[in-house]
C-alpha cells in the first residue's frame, strides 16, 4: 500500500506540481533566484541579516542558520548515497535541476510565510502554509491548513524525528562499537535541554552549530576535490550522461535517475514542502522578499553545494564502480568512500558529521512539531510540554528501533505535505508576485533596502503587529512617501 501511494505521488503527482511550481514560478518572476544571487550575499554580509527589533524577534541571519539546519541533515550524507545507490550518478544531475528550480519556490512560499505571519505576545512571529492557506485563501480553507498542520506534525514532528535518531544511533555503533541504546539516552537528554528553552534557545544553538559543521563537511569535501582535480571533468560527464541515460549499465535507466533525484532533492532540500515557510516567519526583516531572497540561498547551500560535497566524495572514489554498483549503501557508502580518500579516520569523520547535522535537524523538526501544535492551540503549555517530553521519549525509541515502515510512511506523509502546500502556492502566485513586485520597484528607485508598508496592502488581511516599523524604518519610509512624484 506506501509503495503504490509513493509510487502515484512521486512519480506522477508530484513530478506535474513541483516542476509546474517551480519552472513557472522561475519564469514569471524573471529568474528571481538567479537575479537576487548577488544580493543573497549582500543581505547575508549587512547588518540588517543580524539585526532584531526591540522585541527580541529573531534576526534573518538565525532564521537562515536554523532553516539550513533542517534542510541539512541526513538527506545530505545518507540520502545522496542511497540516489546514487538507486538512480545511478545521473540522479545528482536531477537534483541540482530541483535544487536551482527549487531556490524559486523556496523564495515563492517563504516570502508568503513573512508576508502572513502573526505577532505572538511572547515577543515572536508564527507564520507557515497554514498561516498563508487561512489568511491568503480565506478562512474557508481552514480545513487545508488543518490537515496540513496535522501532515506537518506527523511528518516532522514524529517521523523524521525518529528516522534521524536511528540514522544517528547506528552510524555510532558502526563507527564506534557504541551501543545504540547508549547513543539515544544521551541524544534524548541533549535534545531535551535545549527544546525546552523554546524557539530562542533553538536559533542561539543552530547560530553555532550549523556554520561550524557546513564549513568543516564542505572543506574536507574540497581537499578531497583537490586531490582529484583531474578526474572531476569525467565525473561531471558521467553524470550528465547517466541522467539523460546515456549510460545504460548504470542504475535503474532515466526514470529511475529523474524519480530518486526528484525525491531525495525535495527530501535534502525541501523546496516547495512548505517546512522551511514556518521558520522564515520567525525571523525580523524590513521586507517580506528579504528573507525570501535568504532562504533561496539556503537551498543552494543544501543541494548545490553540500549534497554535491557528497556526491564527489562517492563518486570519486574507488568504492563505487559505475558499471556494478556500490557492495553497500546508504551512510556505509559514504564512510566507506571517505575511508578510500583520507584513511580510516574518514569513517569517524562521517559519523560526527551525521550526528551534528542529525541532531540540528531534529531541533529543527521539534519546532515544526511546535508550531503545528500553536496552529490549533496558541497558549496551551501544558500541551507543548507534553509534546517536548514525547519528543525526548521519542529520540530515545526510535535509536534503538528497526525503522523500515517507518520510512515510508515518512515518505508518503511527506509527499501530501508537499501537494498541499503547493496547491496553496498555485493558488496564492499572483500575491508572491505582488509582493516581489513591490520589492523590485523600490530598488529600480536606487532604494538599496525596500521597507515593507502593510498598509498599502489593506486587501491582503495582515497582521498589523507583525509587521510595526521601527522608528528609524518609520521615518525612512515617511520621507520616502513624501518625496515621491504624485501619481
Amino acid at each position: 500500500m506506501l509503495d503504490m501511494l509513493n509510487e502515484l505521488l512521486w512519480g506522477k503527482v508530484l513530478l506535474v506540481l513541483l516542476v509546474g511550481v517551480g519552472v513557472g514560478f522561475t519564469i514569471a518572476s524573471r529568474f528571481v533566484q538567479f537575479r537576487y544571487f548577488g544580493e543573497m550575499f549582500r543581505i547575508l554580509g549587512s547588518g540588517q541579516a543580524f539585526k532584531r527589533n526591540k522585541h527580541g524577534h529573531l534576526s534573518s541571519f538565525q532564521a537562515l542558520v536554523l532553516s539550513v539546519a533542517g534542510r541539512v541533515g541526513g538527506g545530505n550524507i545518507a540520502g545522496v548515497a542511497v540516489a546514487i545507490t538507486l538512480g545511478g550518478p545521473g540522479a545528482i544531475f536531477w537534483m541540482w535541476l530541483v535544487g536551482l528550480m527549487g531556490m524559486a519556490t523556496s523564495f515563492l512560499e517563504c516570502t508568503l510565510a513573512q508576508t502572513y505571519k502573526r505577532a505572538e505576545g511572547d515577543g515572536t512571529y508564527r507564520g507557515g502554509p497554514a498561516y498563508y492557506i487561512v489568511k491568503g485563501l480565506g478562512k474557508q480553507w481552514r480545513w487545508l491548513a488543518a490537515f496540513y498542520s496535522v501532515l506537518l506534525l506527523l511528518t516532522f514532528g514524529f517521523a523524521f524525528t525518529a528516522l534521524q535518531s536511528y540514522a544517528v544511533a547506528t552510524s555510532f555503533g558502526d563507527a564506534f562499537g557504541v551501543p545504540v541504546l547508549y547513543s539515544g539516552i544521551a541524544l534524548a537528554m541533549l535534545v531535551g535541554l535545549i527544546i525546552f528553552g523554546g524557539i530562542k534557545r533553538i536559533a542561539r544553538i543552530s547560530e553555532f552549530l550549523v556554520p561550524f559543521m557546513a564549513v568543516s563537511y564542505i572543506a574536507i569535501a574540497l581537499l578531497v576535490i583537490a586531490m582529484n582535480i583531474t578526474e572531476i571533468p569525467s565525473v561531471i560527464t558521467l553524470i550528465v550522461k547517466s541522467a539523460f541515460g546515456l549510460e545504460p549499465l548504470i542504475g535503474g535507466g532515466i526514470g529511475a535517475a529523474i524519480m530518486m533525484g526528484l525525491k531525495r532533492g525535495l527530501f535534502s532540500n525541501e523546496a516547495g514542502l512548505g517546512s522551511a515557510p514556518n521558520v522564515a516567519a520567525v525571523a525580523y526583516v524590513p521586507h517580506p522578499a528579504n528573507q525570501g531572497i535568504v532562504q533561496a540561498f539556503s537551498v543552494f547551500i543544501d543541494t548545490v553545494i553540500i549534497c554535491s560535497a557528497t556526491a564527489f566524495l562517492i563518486l570519486l572514489s574507488g568504492v563505487y564502480d559505475p558499471a556494478a554498483g556500490a557492495g553497500v549503501e546508504g551512510i556505509a557508502l559514504t564512510q566507506a568512500a571517505l575511508a578510500d580518500h583520507v584513511g580510516e579516520w574518514g569513517r569517524t569523520f562521517v559519523s560526527l558529521a551525521l550526528l551534528l547535522f542529525a541532531f540540528s535537524t531534529i531541533l529543527y523538526n521539534y519546532y515544526l512539531g511546535e508550531n503545528s501544535l500553536n496552529f490549533f492551540s496558541r497558549d496551551n503549555q501544558n500541551l507543548f510540554n507534553a509534546f517536548r517530553v514525547a519528543i525526548v521519549l521519542l529520540v530515545c525509541w526510535g535509536a534503538t528501533t528497526d525503522l523500515g515502515t517507518v520510512f515510508g510512511f515518512a515518505d508518503v506523509t511527506m509527499g501530501l505535505l508537499a501537494v498541499v502546500n503547493l496547491v496553496a502556492l498555485i493558488l496564492l502566485f499572483k500575491c508572491g508576485l505582488r509582493i516581489l513586485k513591490d520589492y523590485d520597484g523600490q530598488r529600480r528607485q536606487g532604494i538599496k533596502q525596500p521597507i515593507f508598508d502593510a498598509n498599502q496592502h489593506p486587501d491582503l488581511d495582515l497582521d498589523p503587529k507583525a509587521w510595526e516599523l521601527e522608528p528609524k524604518e518609520a521615518e525612512a519610509l515617511k520621507q520616502r512617501l513624501s518625496s515621491a512624484p504624485a501619481k
